[in-house]
């Protein structure tokens, strides 16, 4: 036998005895983004048992589970929980509202585009952090400033996705409808909307994200209620595994919204053929 057919024998055997996982199986397809999530934990757990991390500069997962059981049976952690889902819905509704309106506007409109969208991208560019001293001056530091930030944060990767959602339908498949008789309204709803759902829903991933991430900004003005108040309250009095608590509650909200998002997109664009895949 020449050299050549044992090493493709060997081959055929070592790959027939090879284990194969399965990535489209329902379990492993659960279980799979998890395993380096827990090994991290695992390891710093690990870590800060050995010492290697002391309990002052991060606490160990145990001691952060602790505190989420203490103060889950104070009622605290459950009611600041509530308190921040409140505001982060409300500012999604209201920012989210109106950049997605806007989008559809001037995405199909191009006297609004020439109007309005110069001054949107404007706008879109000022940091939220910069308008902060203004909008305590306008609202002060009660809810009204937390929500208009958030609102303002969510707004424009709604309106940026939109427009350019609408703006990449395919202007032969308006057409046809035309000749199938269809109107204005007809032709939004059946053709234009699903053609731009694809990007609406991508521009919803970025505004949850954005989201939270203003929320947790907004709640550090003079709050006295919520999970960045908890953490700031944390901060004061060095408790740093409440800290770690309330960083790890932000996480997970964030990857809540995007399942959210992402079942969505299932939902939504069964029909598109790189949808149906996933």
């Amino acid at each position: 036998m020449s050299t050549f057919r044992i090493k493709a024998s060997l081959r055929k055997h070592y790959s027939q005895e090879k284990p194969q996982i399965n990535l489209e199986h329902p379990k492993v397809k659960v279980f799979l983004p998890w395993i380096f999530p827990i090994t991290v934990l695992l390891l710093w757990q690990l870590l800060a048992v050995m010492g290697v991390i002391p309990p002052q500069v991060l606490p160990a997962p145990l001691s952060v589970v602790t505190a989420a059981i203490k103060l889950t049976q104070s009622g605290e952690l459950p009611r600041n929980i509530g308190i921040s889902s409140l505001r982060a819905i409300s500012g999604f509704i209201i920012g989210g509202g109106i950049g997605f309106t806007l989008g559809i506007i001037n995405g199909i409109s191009r006297v609004s585009e020439s109007l309005f969208d110069t001054t949107l991208q404007m706008l879109r560019t000022i940091p939220n952090l910069a308008l902060l001293p203004l909008v305590i001056l306008w609202f002060g530091i009660g809810d009204e400033a937390r929500l208009f930030l958030v609102s303002l944060g969510v707004m424009f990767p709604l309106y940026l996705n939109t427009f350019h959602g609408i703006r990449q339908v395919d202007p032969g498949l308006i057409e046809m409808g035309r000749v199938y008789g269809l109107n204005a309204w007809q032709l939004f709803w059946k053709i234009i909307l699903p053609g731009a759902m694809s990007s609406i829903l991508v521009g919803v991933r970025f505004s949850l994200g954005i989201m939270w991430l203003t929320l947790i900004v907004a709640e550090t003005i003079a709050a006295d209620s919520g999970i960045g108040y908890m953490a700031t309250n944390a901060r004061e009095f060095m408790q740093t595994d409440v800290i770690v608590l309330a960083i790890v509650m932000y996480a997970l909200f964030g990857k809540l919204a995007d399942s959210v998002a992402r079942y969505l997109e299932r939902s939504w664009l069964r029909w598109h053929p790189n949808y149906q895949k996933s």
